[in-house]
């Protein structure tokens, strides 16, 4: 399971990779799906957001015995493939326009993200429930937790806009 982890870590990395290079640039063009943000605002928000995603892995691995270290790490790989689907894919299609995160998003946070939770299902570490509720649990709380991320990274380190 441990290597799985790392794949996991590597998978969001790139995948946060992706849209810190083109979402900024991208989100100025006006969306329902995201504000516009500048560079500065969004480096900081991913950063944090991967951060929380290593620390969910490493909670995983080191604490084992803990409930929580599960669910927030299961929370996380669910919340992630939620993610490729909305916004990512949803965005494409209805923008006609390629939302930045959305290869990695398809390539490899859902096949990675899909077979860490189907081997945790096969070795009985958890259950649908558990899925269903981290999922939504982790999920909504990097939902409020983003836009609040954008502006304490805009008072940081303040930019303009691209």
């Amino acid at each position: 399971m441990e290597s799985l982890v790392v794949f996991f870590c590597l998978a969001i990395t790139l995948h946060n990779i992706e849209e810190a290079i083109w979402l900024p640039q991208w989100s100025q063009h006006g969306s329902k799906f995201q504000k516009a943000v500048t560079p500065n605002e969004f480096h900081f928000a991913v950063f944090v957001i991967t951060a929380l995603a290593y620390l969910s892995a490493f909670f995983f691995i080191f604490l084992p015995q803990s409930n929580f270290a599960k669910w927030f790490f299961v929370g996380f790989l669910g919340a992630m493939i939620i993610n490729a689907i909305f916004p990512h894919l949803l965005a494409t299609i209805v923008m006609k326009k390629y939302a930045p995160g959305l290869v990695t998003a398809l390539l490899l946070n859902i096949p990675i993200n899909s077979l860490i939770i189907q081997r945790m299902f096969e070795t009985h570490l958890i259950g649908w429930t558990e899925l269903l509720f981290s999922t939504i649990s982790v999920g909504l709380s990097l939902l409020v937790l983003i836009p609040f991320l954008f502006k304490l990274g805009g008072l940081i380190s303040p930019g303009s806009k691209t």
